[in-house]
């Protein structure tokens, strides 16, 4: 299950960011305005852009899947210069093919590997306490808000953008 939430669910909502960005492209275009205009926006002064949004969303995901599996030595190493699109999206697709290399049985010990980073001043979490209380909401907390940040600033997208495709099956 933690594959399914780590590598699956986080790649899928990074391919939709994909998207997402996509119609961005397109809504600053049909307006006549740079994009980095839209990556550089912010919903409050205190908040991060919408490049940050990304950057962080990314580092949550491969790093969240590097410590639960055990494999922090193989992350990949993003330099957090991105300012163009190109280097946006090149650095999301990084990490989905990051994402992409973690088999199933990486995270058969995950749930009780204790975890711990240097902001946490000494303190750990059990895998599935990092899994359910850290990474699952960081993730979908700066997803989210690079969504609010793209429809806050009139980009024409809304709730299928940002689930993407569904597994829709017919019943039986």
């Amino acid at each position: 299950m933690i594959h399914a939430i780590v590598v699956t669910q986080s790649s899928k909502m990074l391919t939709n960011l994909l998207a997402i960005l996509g119609e961005a492209e397109k809504f600053a275009a049909e307006k006549k305005f740079d994009m980095g205009v839209l990556l550089q926006s912010r919903l409050s002064p205190d908040q991060f852009s919408l490049v940050q949004q990304i950057r962080t969303a990314c580092d949550t995901a491969k790093l969240g899947a590097a410590r639960l599996a055990d494999r922090e030595k193989d992350v990949p190493v993003h330099a957090d210069t991105e300012q163009t699109l190109a280097e946006v999206r090149a650095r999301i697709e990084s990490v989905i093919a990051y994402l992409k290399g973690f088999s199933p049985d990486a995270f058969a010990a995950s749930a009780e590997r204790r975890i711990t980073q240097p902001r946490w001043n000494g303190k750990s979490l059990s895998g599935q306490e990092f899994l359910i209380q850290h990474v699952i909401p960081n993730f979908y907390f700066h997803v989210t808000t690079a969504y609010a940040i793209l429809r806050h600033n009139g980009v024409g997208i809304g709730k299928r953008n940002y689930l993407g495709d569904m597994p829709y099956r017919d019943a039986a």
